[in-house]
């Protein structure tokens, strides 16, 4: 495999990475759902999907 298609690969993997998070926001989101999030401190929080899903960059 070449580096183009390494490269290809990659951002192709990233870009269904995100699509996924965001799908799976989107779906407990519409429940009223909570998720687990971790800080840089190590701590763990309970936040709803809804404030998550703000917070979360437009996939390119």
């Amino acid at each position: 495999m070449s580096e183009k298609d390494e490269k290809l690969l990659t951002e192709k993997l990233l870009y269904g990475l995100k699509l996924s998070e965001r799908r799976m926001l989107e779906e407990k989101a519409l429940h009223g759902e909570d998720i687990v999030v971790c800080d840089a401190d190590n701590n763990i929080h309970r936040i709803p999907a809804s404030e998550a899903l703000k917070k979360l960059p437009a996939i390119q």
